[in-house]
């Protein structure tokens, strides 16, 4: 079973990408453009403040007519950010996904951020598994 430590390590990018809970919403939202993300860790300094999603914007900026350009981070952003240890399985990341209704979870490990996992890594690590139980249970029955 996948943990999500080794779903970091399989990671294109150990990049951790942040921004600042003073940064304006326009600019935290061109940033996720340009690093063609979905949400974004808010960060003063070392400290996880909270995370600022795509779905954050539009609830809490468009369709509450607010300028993003006028609007700071800190005012959209989820404070109360659910994380997990990096020995957490996939199929527990997704299960607490599913039942917060969010899409990324930040991953600490001794009160540092060491990464964010998506719904989507986690769920191609549960498949992943699911296909090998599979192969396992197949080379069983045929011996």
């Amino acid at each position: 079973m996948h943990s999500v430590r080794q779903i970091l390590k399989e990671k294109t990018s150990g990049t951790i990408w942040s921004v600042s809970p003073d940064d304006s919403v326009l600019d935290a939202i061109k940033f996720m453009a340009e690093k063609r993300i979905g949400a974004v860790l808010v960060m003063e300094g070392d400290r996880l403040e909270g995370i600022m999603s795509e779905r954050d914007y539009a609830r809490k900026v468009i369709l509450k007519g607010r300028k993003s350009a006028e609007t700071r981070v800190r005012e959209i952003m989820t404070s109360d950010v659910k994380t997990i240890p990096p020995e957490t399985t996939a199929q527990q990341g997704l299960a607490l996904m599913t039942e917060g209704f969010f899409r990324h979870l930040p991953v600490v490990e001794d009160d540092q951020v060491i990464g964010v996992v998506s719904i989507g890594d986690l769920v191609a690590a549960v498949i992943e598994d699911q296909k090998s139980l599979i192969d396992q249970l197949e080379r069983y029955v045929t011996g």
